[in-house]
């Protein structure tokens, strides 16, 4: 397919600002791949379309506060970095983004605080990226720490378009964060309460959790018009043994698997045994989604509104069908529902 198949028009209005007051109140659209049938409902609801041995797959990554607000040794400029990847705990080597990169170049320092902590510039890697070392005594668990008092939530400024609050630093996480390596929330994931776990678990739905540490490649622009040449950056994710096999045994049983997120889903699709069934598995995946494609092990999916263009809507119309997911989008901006990070649900089943 072709990049331009995806393109519509989103009122920015619709982009939402902030997140809804209360979790699991978010709206939902359900979309029914058999009959075309769309509903509207709230995301509490969603527990009434699945049954005791259904199987939720939540992405358990947590998101650091990866936005560090600095200056420059010798002219004070005020510079930001975006902590990207780290490259090595021991020499607190870190892949990064810079703005104004213009002014950063190799060998400068960069102050973070009031000089509590610095970096140094050893190499360029992109317009914008760089590499850089800090030069911090303390053991990794400090300098975490460090970065957890000196770092920003990372809200996607390109699109929310306001100053990052407290709030944002627990909203913009799911309840399911546990370990920490992400730059950007699985969305999707951010809709769920311990009251709707709590309903969930009663019904006998299971959850297990994967592991995919989103990086800034899931929201790169695809900049190509055929979509089988666009690249994506490699994320790191984990399926243990115990998913694996809560996966297989519902698969074994026809029973209903829903991953929570597009995340999720390429975990899932990056970890298919030869005889497609769900393997433990770690490492780097650059698996790239786009419709015509044969899904192994997911039967339904969560997902937010997403961006025109973007690798995430391209992902949910290979799963629903690109004309009934298209014309969901069209539903949901007349319906004004609210797209993005802090937006609404689509479930697809």
């Amino acid at each position: 397919m072709k990049l331009s198949q995806f393109k519509f028009d989103l009122p920015p209005e619709l982009i939402a600002q902030h997140p809804t007051d209360n979790r699991d109140e978010s709206r939902l659209m359900v979309v029914h791949r058999d009959t075309g049938k769309i509903e509207h409902r709230i995301f509490k609801d969603v527990l009434d379309y699945f049954d005791e041995g259904d199987v939720f797959v939540v992405n358990d990554t947590q998101v650091f506060p990866a936005r560090l607000y600095g200056r420059k040794e010798k002219t004070g400029a005020k510079i930001e970095v975006f902590l990207l990847r780290e490259l090595n705990a021991s020499a607190h080597l870190w892949d990064v983004l810079v703005d104004p990169a213009r002014k950063i170049r190799v060998g400068n320092k960069l102050y973070f605080g009031d000089g509590e902590l610095v970096a140094e510039v050893i190499d360029n890697t992109t317009s914008r990226g760089r590499t850089i070392r800090f030069l911090y005594d303390g053991d990794e668990k400090d300098f975490h720490k460090m970065i957890d008092t000196l770092g920003e939530t990372p809200l996607l400024k390109e699109y929310i378009n306001r100053d990052v609050t407290k709030n944002d630093r627990e909203r913009y996480q799911t309840i399911f964060a546990k370990n920490k390596g992400a730059v950007a929330a699985p969305t999707a994931g951010m809709h769920f309460t311990p009251q709707l776990i709590k309903r969930l678990a009663i019904k006998g739905i299971d959850i297990v959790p994967i592991t995919l540490h989103i990086g800034l490649g899931t929201f790169r622009e695809v900049d190509v018009e055929d979509l089988t040449k666009h690249k994506t950056d490699s994320e790191n994710f984990v399926v243990t043994d115990q998913t694996a096999d809560m996966v297989n045994t519902a698969l074994d049983e026809k029973r209903r698997i829903c991953a929570i997120g597009t995340t999720s889903m390429r975990a899932l699709e990056s970890s298919v045994s030869a005889n497609n069934r769900l393997k433990a598995n770690q490492g780097w995946t650059d698996r790239f989604i786009f419709p015509p494609y044969d899904f192994k092990i997911a039967n339904a999916l969560v997902t937010n509104f997403q961006l025109p263009q973007s690798t995430l809507l391209m992902l949910a119309c290979a799963f629903g069908g690109y004309d009934l997911i298209m014309n969901a989008y069209e539903v949901a901006i007349k319906e004004r529902y609210r797209f993005f990070s802090y937006g609404d649900a689509m479930l697809i089943v």
